[in-house]
């Protein structure tokens, strides 16, 4: 009776370690979670990111069951793509994949010499054009790394500014980070200094844009001390 209990419970053990086999290789192995791009879908690409790109990158993992696919080294190698800000990556069982992209959008274009180049709201260049597109402003300021610093002073400020008045932005210049001007579609400059307390200089330049509506020069780098001409 003892002897034939050991078996029944041997046999027991035997039979939940075969299940747990024959799961782990369904799961791991066997191709019946593998990825099917057919079964994939990406969203959020906006108009810097090149879809063929980014399907390509995931075809990588096509016959991958989906237990055994990394989507954190997935995701890093999505990120290294042109124009892709930010990406979310979810199994979609049994075969699929829900990718969520956030793309870089291009907030201003900057001369370079194959063209313009657009770069996003942090300065990353995501395209090149041979004109600037319509509604974009043309920032005068350095791509290179060593003046990055004046290129993003120049993007933060544009950032800062209302619908109203960066609709009127026509160029915008930065020789140094301290030194970002913009220029209005009237002719008027804009006199910012560097990217520090853009709420009050804002406030300060609408003030003076009402007290002297024909001055070409609105000097508001030290908002203390605003200087119109």
């Amino acid at each position: 009776m003892r002897r034939h209990l050991v078996v029944r419970r041997l046999g027991v053990w035997a039979a939940a370690v075969a299940a747990v086999l024959v799961l782990a290789w369904a799961a791991f192995v066997s191709p019946l979670l593998a990825l099917d791009m057919r079964e994939v879908s990406v969203t959020g690409q906006g108009s810097t990111i090149d879809v063929a790109q980014v399907q390509a990158v995931i075809g990588e993992e096509v016959g991958v069951p989906l237990p055994r696919i990394d989507t954190v080294a997935l995701r890093q190698r999505l990120l290294e793509l042109n124009g892709v800000r930010d990406a979310s990556i979810l199994r979609d069982w049994p075969h699929g994949l829900a990718v969520t992209l956030t793309s870089r959008e291009p907030v201003a274009a900057a001369p370079v010499d194959d063209g313009f180049a657009l770069v996003d709201a942090d300065g990353v260049r995501v395209g090149t054009t041979p004109e600037p597109p319509e509604g974009l402003p043309v920032v005068e300021a350095s791509l290179d790394d060593d003046q990055a610093p004046a290129l993003v002073a120049a993007l933060r400020v544009l950032a800062g500014l209302p619908a109203e008045l960066a609709d009127q932005v026509t160029q915008v210049s930065a020789a140094t980070r301290d030194d970002v001007r913009t220029t209005l579609s009237s002719g008027q400059v804009i006199k910012w200094g560097s990217d520090d307390r853009v709420a009050l200089k804002l406030a300060v330049v609408q003030a003076l844009r009402q007290a002297a509506p024909d001055a070409q020069v609105f000097d508001v780098s030290s908002p203390d001390l605003p200087v119109t001409r």
